[in-house]
């Protein structure tokens, strides 16, 4: 297909999901002189952190640069697990974690699952919620390997429900050859990102929460000689509020307001396509048990069906940082036709992009900066990681939080050269390709047998 063929007549450069919720202004709100606490962030984590503190009677303001969901929380791909993700730190030897504490990480995040689930059913946010699981196909025999390692551990500690599926019977969960086996995780979901950002937008304005859109922060100063309710004051460019604590919630948009912060995040772009409708035998033949499929090389891919199942949402890292539309859409295109042969010919009708934040241990992270609270570094699991360091943030502030949460820490770790400037991603991501590459020649010579 020539790249003029590949898009849709009716194209759009916006997410597939804007279709059914877009960001907007919505109500104008005035920026209040004072309020207890002040979100820095209307994504995810800053909308749950003042949702529970509302719920507690705790006065709280969110401050929003642009529209609220304007960022990653409307553009992602919709998928919720509950550990696989930062279970990946533990493998490899790559983390000096201990076994008390990988559990209790592991725990903290299928915690974060249920999190998901009890927002959308208390809040009744209809947000085409399905737990339908998830599949992680493994890129080469090495790496089905590594998932087997890690089966045990995911279901002792995180209630994962899963199971290991060889290659000769992996087109029960994939009309694809493409991998050399996986992991099916029970204990995950799927759902609309955009509509589950509403139901949380609207809860919090039913709980009288000012969402202040357009208030960029522009400085925070600390003052200590005021009293303890008014010891933070927030300049933004809709005027000053102070506050007596300020949750810091930007993850991937984190920026120069927050220097300390933003050295230690790293901001990768994430691309995502939508296909056409496809023929109806077809788009059911895809992934006949409606999971979301997930894998496992260095450049990855993410994929699911639309929640009508009629469409392919196909994201990965096309490339590491923002690029147009028409750069990312056709290198996805190449992505999902060498998993599915068969979509050579469906054309895309959507393409769009987002920031996710990486952490230097590959862990999300919630504590305090110099007073400020944060949570931050969702490492790519962003619906539930960040509903569930929000809500852990407020129920800290609020006195309600029984011990420590597993992902709090007493700094939030960097790297002595890094100062915020991702100047190095694309010689990263063409780094991890060859890698990536080669595993698969490798893995192609020794006969691929997992």
């Amino acid at each position: 297909m020539t790249s003029r063929a590949l898009f849709h007549p009716d194209f759009q450069p916006l997410p597939y999901w804007w279709e059914a919720w877009r960001p907007e202004p919505g109500q104008v709100e005035d920026l209040p002189r004072r309020t207890r606490v002040a979100i820095i962030g209307a994504g995810y984590a800053g909308l749950s952190a003042a949702l529970e503190l509302a719920r507690t009677g705790i006065e709280t303001v969110v401050l929003e640069a642009g529209l609220p969901g304007g960022g990653a929380s409307t553009r992602n791909g919709g998928a919720v697990s509950g550990g696989v993700n930062v279970g990946k730190s533990f493998t490899g030897g790559r983390s000096r974690a201990s076994g008390e504490r990988r559990a209790a990480l592991l725990g903290g995040a299928a915690e974060a699952f249920g999190l998901v689930e009890t927002l959308i059913g208390r809040e009744a946010i209809a947000c085409c919620w399905e737990k339908r699981g998830r599949f992680v196909g493994a890129f080469t025999p090495a790496h089905y390997r590594d998932l087997e390692v890690r089966l045990a551990s995911l279901n002792a500690d995180a209630a994962a429900d899963a199971r290991m599926l060889p290659r000769s019977r992996q087109r029960e969960e994939i009309a694809s050859d493409y991998y050399y086996g996986g992991m099916v995780i029970a204990r995950a979901g799927k759902l609309h990102p955009a509509l589950y950002f509403k139901g949380l937008l609207d809860a919090c304005r039913r709980h009288g929460v000012p969402i202040v859109a357009e208030a960029a922060v522009r400085r925070i100063r600390h003052q200590p000689v005021m009293p303890a309710d008014r010891a933070w004051q927030l300049g933004t460019v809709r005027g000053t509020i102070e506050a007596a604590e300020v949750v810091v919630a930007t993850n991937g948009y984190t920026g120069d307001i927050t220097p300390k912060l933003k050295a230690r995040l790293v901001p990768i772009a994430s691309h995502i396509i939508a296909t056409e409708e496809l023929p109806d035998d077809l788009a059911r033949s895809l992934i006949p048990n409606g999971r979301t499929i997930s894998d496992t090389p260095r450049v990855l891919t993410y994929y699911r069906m639309s929640p009508d199942a009629r469409r392919v949402i196909f994201g990965g890292r096309a490339r590491f940082t923002a690029v147009d539309a028409m750069v990312s859409a056709p290198i996805l295109h190449r992505f999902m036709t060498d998993r599915f042969p068969e979509l050579r010919d469906a054309r895309v009708t959507h393409a769009w992009t987002g920031n996710v934040a990486f952490t230097f241990d590959a862990l999300p992270h919630m504590g305090q900066e110099e007073g400020l609270h944060y949570c931050l570094g969702c490492n790519g699991s962003g619906i539930a990681m960040m509903s569930y360091l929000g809500w852990q943030t407020a129920r800290k502030i609020a006195g309600a939080a029984n011990c420590p949460s597993a992902f709090e820490q007493d700094e939030l770790p960097g790297f002595p050269v890094y100062r915020g400037d991702p100047w190095f991603l694309p010689a990263l991501g063409g780094w991890f390709r060859f890698r990536d590459a080669l595993d698969r020649r490798r893995a192609q010579a020794e006969g691929g047998k997992a």
